[in-house]
Protein backbone atom coordinates (compact mmCIF):
# COMPACT_ATOMS: atom_id res chain seq x y z
CA UNK A 1 0.00 0.00 0.00
CA UNK A 2 1.38 3.39 -0.76
CA UNK A 3 1.20 6.37 0.93
CA UNK A 4 1.58 8.90 -2.46
CA UNK A 5 0.28 12.35 -2.28
CA UNK A 6 -1.29 13.58 -5.46
CA UNK A 7 -1.59 17.42 -5.65
CA UNK A 8 -5.31 16.76 -7.49
CA UNK A 9 -6.36 15.85 -4.25
CA UNK A 10 -5.94 18.83 -2.74
CA UNK A 11 -9.05 21.54 -2.71
CA UNK A 12 -7.78 25.30 -2.83
CA UNK A 13 -9.20 27.59 -1.47
CA UNK A 14 -8.69 31.06 -1.24
CA UNK A 15 -10.78 32.74 1.31
CA UNK A 16 -10.74 36.12 3.41
CA UNK A 17 -10.62 35.72 7.13
CA UNK A 18 -14.11 36.30 7.84
CA UNK A 19 -14.69 33.80 5.06
CA UNK A 20 -12.75 31.01 7.13
CA UNK A 21 -14.81 29.03 9.42
CA UNK A 22 -13.35 28.65 12.82
CA UNK A 23 -12.20 25.07 12.55
CA UNK A 24 -10.35 26.27 9.03
CA UNK A 25 -8.21 29.68 11.06
CA UNK A 26 -7.45 26.82 14.01
CA UNK A 27 -6.00 24.15 11.26
CA UNK A 28 -4.27 27.16 9.31
CA UNK A 29 -3.05 28.10 12.79
CA UNK A 30 -1.96 24.65 13.69
CA UNK A 31 -0.31 24.27 10.83
CA UNK A 32 1.70 27.26 10.99
CA UNK A 33 2.73 26.40 14.44
CA UNK A 34 3.66 23.12 13.24
CA UNK A 35 5.87 24.75 10.60
CA UNK A 36 7.24 28.24 12.58
CA UNK A 37 7.51 27.08 15.86
CA UNK A 38 7.88 23.74 16.27
CA UNK A 39 10.33 22.89 13.05
CA UNK A 40 12.26 26.13 13.11
CA UNK A 41 12.27 25.97 16.69
CA UNK A 42 11.51 29.74 16.63
CA UNK A 43 9.04 31.84 19.32
CA UNK A 44 7.45 34.46 18.18
CA UNK A 45 4.25 36.17 18.17
CA UNK A 46 2.41 34.39 14.67
CA UNK A 47 -1.01 35.80 15.32
CA UNK A 48 0.14 39.35 14.60
CA UNK A 49 -3.07 41.74 14.20
CA UNK A 50 -2.27 40.79 10.15
CA UNK A 51 -4.85 38.08 9.42
CA UNK A 52 -7.87 39.57 9.82
CA UNK A 53 -6.67 42.09 6.97
CA UNK A 54 -5.42 39.25 4.50
CA UNK A 55 -6.69 36.78 2.39
CA UNK A 56 -6.15 33.16 2.48
CA UNK A 57 -4.57 30.96 0.18
CA UNK A 58 -4.96 27.26 1.73
CA UNK A 59 -4.36 24.01 -0.08
CA UNK A 60 -7.00 21.24 1.97
CA UNK A 61 -6.70 17.69 2.29
CA UNK A 62 -9.33 15.16 2.04
CA UNK A 63 -9.54 15.00 5.63
CA UNK A 64 -9.09 18.83 6.23
CA UNK A 65 -6.00 19.58 6.91
CA UNK A 66 -3.50 21.65 5.78
CA UNK A 67 -1.13 20.70 2.92
CA UNK A 68 0.31 24.36 2.24
CA UNK A 69 -0.93 27.91 3.19
CA UNK A 70 0.09 32.01 2.63
CA UNK A 71 -1.27 34.80 3.24
CA UNK A 72 -1.82 37.71 0.66
CA UNK A 73 -1.47 40.88 2.60
CA UNK A 74 -2.36 44.36 0.67
CA UNK A 75 -0.01 47.37 0.08
CA UNK A 76 1.16 48.97 3.40
CA UNK A 77 0.67 46.42 5.98
CA UNK A 78 3.87 44.37 5.80
CA UNK A 79 5.51 46.48 3.10
CA UNK A 80 4.97 49.64 1.01
CA UNK A 81 3.61 46.99 -1.91
CA UNK A 82 0.92 44.16 -1.23
CA UNK A 83 2.97 40.98 -0.17
CA UNK A 84 2.92 37.00 0.34
CA UNK A 85 3.62 35.98 3.97
CA UNK A 86 3.70 32.72 6.14
CA UNK A 87 4.30 30.36 3.25
CA UNK A 88 4.12 27.03 4.56
CA UNK A 89 4.09 23.31 2.91
CA UNK A 90 3.60 20.63 5.84
CA UNK A 91 6.09 18.37 6.50
CA UNK A 92 3.82 15.14 4.71
CA UNK A 93 3.38 17.51 1.48
CA UNK A 94 7.03 18.70 1.48
CA UNK A 95 8.63 17.12 -2.25
CA UNK A 96 5.43 17.05 -3.81
CA UNK A 97 5.63 20.48 -5.74
CA UNK A 98 2.59 21.78 -3.61
CA UNK A 99 4.75 24.50 -2.78
CA UNK A 100 5.51 25.59 -6.32
CA UNK A 101 2.01 25.02 -7.19
CA UNK A 102 0.87 27.28 -3.49
CA UNK A 103 3.30 30.20 -5.03
CA UNK A 104 2.14 30.35 -8.22
CA UNK A 105 -1.37 30.00 -7.06
CA UNK A 106 -0.29 32.78 -4.29
CA UNK A 107 0.83 35.13 -7.26
CA UNK A 108 -2.12 34.57 -9.30
CA UNK A 109 -4.64 35.47 -6.31
CA UNK A 110 -3.27 38.34 -5.27
CA UNK A 111 -2.89 39.72 -8.61
CA UNK A 112 -6.67 38.56 -8.93
CA UNK A 113 -6.82 40.88 -5.31
CA UNK A 114 -4.71 43.52 -6.59
CA UNK A 115 -4.35 43.77 -10.36
CA UNK A 116 -0.77 44.32 -11.74
CA UNK A 117 0.46 45.06 -8.15
CA UNK A 118 4.39 44.70 -7.36
CA UNK A 119 4.83 41.84 -5.06
CA UNK A 120 7.53 42.08 -2.14
CA UNK A 121 7.99 38.81 0.19
CA UNK A 122 10.58 38.84 2.98
CA UNK A 123 12.00 35.64 2.23
CA UNK A 124 14.71 32.82 4.27
CA UNK A 125 17.38 33.27 2.23
CA UNK A 126 18.17 29.65 1.57
CA UNK A 127 14.79 30.14 -0.37
CA UNK A 128 16.25 32.82 -2.65
CA UNK A 129 16.76 30.40 -5.74
CA UNK A 130 12.93 28.73 -5.34
CA UNK A 131 11.65 32.08 -5.47
CA UNK A 132 14.06 33.70 -8.02
CA UNK A 133 11.92 31.18 -10.16
CA UNK A 134 8.98 32.99 -10.13
CA UNK A 135 10.72 36.34 -11.17
CA UNK A 136 11.33 37.73 -7.75
CA UNK A 137 14.77 39.61 -7.94
CA UNK A 138 16.49 40.05 -4.22
CA UNK A 139 16.67 43.73 -3.30
CA UNK A 140 18.18 43.80 0.27
CA UNK A 141 21.28 42.71 1.70
CA UNK A 142 20.92 39.25 4.27
CA UNK A 143 18.97 40.11 7.63
CA UNK A 144 17.66 38.28 10.39
CA UNK A 145 14.23 37.78 11.68
CA UNK A 146 13.41 35.67 14.37
CA UNK A 147 17.32 34.69 14.07
CA UNK A 148 16.77 33.62 10.33
CA UNK A 149 18.21 34.89 7.61
CA UNK A 150 16.18 36.77 5.30
CA UNK A 151 16.02 38.44 1.61
CA UNK A 152 13.58 40.58 0.76
CA UNK A 153 12.56 39.84 -2.56
CA UNK A 154 10.48 41.75 -5.20
CA UNK A 155 8.24 40.58 -7.94
CA UNK A 156 7.75 43.65 -10.48
CA UNK A 157 4.12 44.37 -11.65
CA UNK A 158 3.36 42.94 -15.45
CA UNK A 159 2.84 45.93 -17.87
Amino acid sequence: MTNKKNLSDLQWQCASFSELSNLQLHAIYQARAAVFVIEQNCVYQDVDGKDPLSHHLTAWTPDGEVAAYLRIVPAGISFAEASLGRVISTSDWRGTGVGKALITRGIQALHALHPAAPIRIGAQAYLEKFYGSFGFETVSDIYLEDDIPHVEMLLLAKA
